[in-house]
């Protein structure tokens, strides 16, 4: 049963739990592929985890060159492979996200993999396992649709997984609250 991750950003506590989990995680090189960003610090305390969707037509990958960015069977985009990177960036430029970072020293773009060594055996990804408040959540389609449906109000304030900007994602994010007669974040 294919599962994806879901984000439920109101949920959000800004712990960090996710940053300091995806460090640990195996092959991530001590580094954390994700950022929790702070909203509108100067306003008030809310945070979100920002994370690679995992679109279905990658525009990284797409854009890349060295054709150092793959696609897994299971829809996870992986990071740049070390030895095909040819350290150009254009997967950061092509982001609709801003998900890829480069880093100069090993020349070579990272990004969140989802924890692919985990999630390919239906094991949660790193950040989804440690989330104390479940904004990261390890779902089954029918899940998440059950979710989506709770949260459709269709009254122009509510929302459940927006539009994606590029195309669709394997990463599900639900907005309700954040966005609730606000501007929208993106």
């Amino acid at each position: 049963m294919k599962r994806r991750l879901y984000i439920e950003l109101e949920n959000c506590i800004g712990c960090r739990a996710c940053l300091a989990a995806c460090t640990q995680c195996g092959g991530h090189e001590q580094r954390n592929r994700n950022y929790v960003y702070d909203i509108n610090p100067f306003v008030d305390t809310q945070t979100m985890p920002l994370m690679c969707l995992h679109c279905e037509d990658p525009p990284c990958a797409r854009s890349c060159p060295a054709q150092a960015i793959q696609i897994h069977e299971s829809g996870a985009v992986l990071s740049a492979m070390a030895e095909k990177c040819i350290g150009c960036q254009n997967c950061t430029i092509a982001c609709p996200y801003g998900i890829p970072k480069f880093d100069e020293e090993q020349n070579l773009m990272y990004k969140c993999d989802l924890c692919i060594d985990r999630t390919q055996y239906d094991i949660p990804p790193m950040c989804a396992s440690v989330c104390p408040s479940n904004t990261l959540q390890w779902l089954t389609e029918e899940e998440i649709e059950n979710k989506q449906r709770r949260h459709d109000l269709d009254n122009g304030k509510w929302v459940a997984s927006m539009p994606p900007l590029e195309n669709e994602t394997n990463v599900k994010i639900n907005l309700p609250g954040i966005l609730q007669g606000t501007e929208k974040l993106f």
